[in-house]
């Protein structure tokens, strides 16, 4: 009798969060890159300029939003997948073919893009507040009163705005992510030289890391203009063609930080995700 552990809905919540505790002065790094108008600053130039100005713990700024942020947007998303399909698996003998691992990894992620946007949000909005003159910082305490207050001083449409591009960077990064963690897994497994360990989960994760940085990185820059804005954009076809002026390579900006982000981050979620899956997950014996 073969035992195998299923994954329960809310591991990749957890799992995420582990990753965003690791990764996220990284996160933070990147958002400041793309949100100054002029390249003046490299990725080690702005680490430095913001430990310099505000102190190693300002690396952690928007922790709190981070992490709410994981735990509606991945947490929605790795439910959505991994749900459906460990049910299209118990019913079919082999593994879902790419293309279908490819529309649930959208539809997902689609899902947990804009479940996720009013706390993705409030976390740029906290990873920026330190760049702005003194007077014009917004110093939300906590990820909860961040959302409070965007909710009181601007209404629930603000809350969401942005959701068309978190929504489709959301499809982008889970397809690039979990369909592609899946895939490159099943094809590490089938050449037969490595097993079903830490190694394997470490290369399929680093392969999906570097097809979703690929795939969502001109989403991301819009995303982080739309959010970060205080009104210069009228919506997101204005704002692609604002960043277009600067030239094709915008829509790049912050492509190695973001990298540099996106792949640890998305190793180290999916070796949390099969550690908990291994010790806490569903036992199935057949």
């Amino acid at each position: 009798m073969a035992e195998k552990r299923m994954s329960r809905w809310y591991f990749g919540g957890l799992a995420s969060c582990g990753a965003a505790c690791c990764t996220h002065p990284l996160d933070l790094i990147k958002v400041h890159l793309q949100t100054q108008q002029e390249v003046k600053k490299r990725m080690v130039g702005m680490a430095i300029h913001v430990v310099k100005s505000d102190g190693v713990l300002a690396l952690y700024n928007g922790l709190s939003a981070s992490l709410c942020r994981q735990m509606s947007y991945s947490l929605t998303r790795f439910a959505i997948y991994e749900t459906v399909r460990d049910m299209m698996g118990s019913k079919s003998q082999g593994p879902m073919p790419f293309y279908q691992k490819v529309l649930l990894g959208a539809f997902g992620g689609f899902t947990g893009g804009f479940v996720g946007t009013p706390a993705d949000m409030v976390n740029v909005r906290m990873q920026n507040d330190m760049k702005l003159p003194a007077e014009q910082r917004r110093n939300y305490k906590h990820a909860i009163d961040g959302l409070f207050r965007v909710f009181r001083e601007e209404g629930v449409r603000k809350l969401f705005s942005g959701a068309t591009m978190a929504s489709s960077r959301g499809a982008m990064v889970t397809v690039g992510q979990l369909a592609c963690y899946d895939q490159a897994k099943q094809l590490v497994l089938g050449t037969g030289v490595m097993g079903d360990n830490i190694l394997t989960h470490f290369l399929s994760s680093f392969i999906a890391g570097g097809c979703a940085t690929f795939l969502c990185q001109p989403l991301d820059v819009l995303k982080t203009r739309l959010m970060n804005s205080k009104g210069e954009y009228t919506g997101v076809t204005h704002c692609l063609r604002e960043t277009a002026k600067l030239g094709p390579l915008a829509f790049y900006k912050g492509l190695v930080p973001a990298g540099i982000r996106l792949i640890p981050h998305t190793v180290l979620t999916f070796v949390f995700l099969e550690q908990l899956k291994k010790y806490f997950g569903i036992r199935i014996v057949s």
